[in-house]
């Protein structure tokens, strides 16, 4: 059945429609992962979203159970070059469109989604509408949707758990803050045996530092990370008082909880093939990264936190540190999902760092 997807831009992409045939609206972006489309609509941080795929065959090895980041998926759809009809892979279950009809979620396939791409490029991300599945296209009435249609402020808010739950294990402790966490990073600490706690995006310090921790994760998430100031102001008071590793929004809130600045990218980082390099050793690795905020190097001049990696496409910061405390973050994801796992071996950094600090404090008592 035929679709449409309309830009703010006044651009319009007809397509065929898959998926749910209700009209949906988001802020259309691009990711250039060749593959990884499971991980990648099922990641929290795509909260509000359409995502076109710029690999241009999606779906062709079906979908499984074992590769969801949530639950139930949280983007407003998804734009792709052509749909595979008949996935072959001997872990599937099912194709992605019967996936998408199963989640109410609307897709577009069989558009020049090069053409969009480069529209995306030069305009950064826009809000965009998906017209109902076979409806003529009024692009007056599209456009004046789209011009009164705002993008979500309460994205972490719609994507975090509302009640804290435990993740049991027998080494160290960690309160994991969830923003809209990716079930890879809970399954890494698991992995090494930590006794996870999952906490909501706006727990407080007091209540986080009551359950006892050897150290805080902070997650991944949805938008701009000012919208959640009271995430700032807990990730503040917990800084000094315990260690601490922030992924992704997580980065960036420790970035604002410590005097520095951020500010939304062009057309962001969306992709399982970003090069970082680690200034210390002068190491590349290759990342996993979905994020369209980014910290403002100049605005670290004055604070106590310092740049650890960059990206090297266009040199902005990925990686953070405190100068005296045990805090550190990274901009992109060691815990893949999709991607390389070049930078897994961040999470063993952080069972040392909160081995070493407690090390200290029986030392120092």
């Amino acid at each position: 059945m035929k679709r449409y997807l309309v830009l703010e831009t006044g651009d319009v992409f007809e397509g065929i429609g898959f998926g749910h045939e209700e009209e949906s609206f988001g802020e259309v972006v691009f990711t250039t992962g060749m593959t990884g489309y499971q991980e990648t609509l099922s990641d929290p941080s795509y909260f509000g979203q359409i995502i076109t795929m710029t690999y241009p065959l999606i779906g062709n090895y079906g979908v499984n159970r074992d590769d969801f980041e949530s639950i139930q998926p949280a983007l407003s759809g998804m734009v792709v070059k052509e749909l595979a009809d008949y996935p072959s892979n001997f872990r599937s279950d099912y194709s992605l469109e019967e996936l998408f009809s199963q989640k109410n979620i609307p897709g577009i396939q069989d558009i020049d989604t090069r053409r969009l791409t480069r529209i995306l490029r030069i305009h950064g991300s826009l809000k965009g509408v998906f017209t109902k599945t076979g409806e003529a296209l009024q692009l007056d009435i599209m456009l004046e949707k789209l011009a009164r249609f705002e993008l979500p402020k309460n994205q972490v808010e719609s994507v975090s758990t509302k009640k804290a739950y435990p993740s049991p294990g027998r080494g160290q402790r960690v309160v994991l803050m969830d923003f809209g966490m990716k079930h890879g990073i809970l399954r890494e600490l698991n992995k090494r045996d930590c006794d996870v706690l999952v906490v909501p995006y706006n727990t407080t310090a007091k209540d986080i530092l009551a359950m006892s921790p050897d150290g805080v994760m902070l997650s991944n998430g949805p938008g701009d990370p000012k919208d959640v100031p009271e995430a700032i102001e807990t990730v503040r008071q917990l800084i000094g008082q315990i260690p601490v590793f922030g992924i992704c929004l997580g980065h960036q809130l420790f970035a604002l909880a410590s005097g520095a600045d951020t500010e939304k990218l062009t057309f962001g980082h969306r992709g399982a093939n970003h090069p970082v390099k680690e200034l210390k050793t002068g190491k590349t690795e290759l990342t996993s990264q979905n994020h369209g905020y980014t910290v403002i190097p100049t605005s670290l001049e004055q604070t106590e936190i310092e740049v650890t990696h960059i990206a090297l496409n266009d040199g902005s910061i990925e990686g953070l540190k405190h100068a005296t405390h045990p805090v550190f973050t990274v901009q992109y994801h060691p815990e893949a999902s999709p991607g390389p796992e070049d930078s897994n071996h961040l999470f063993d950094e952080f069972i040392d760092l909160m081995v070493k600090s407690e090390k200290g404090e029986r030392q120092r008592a």
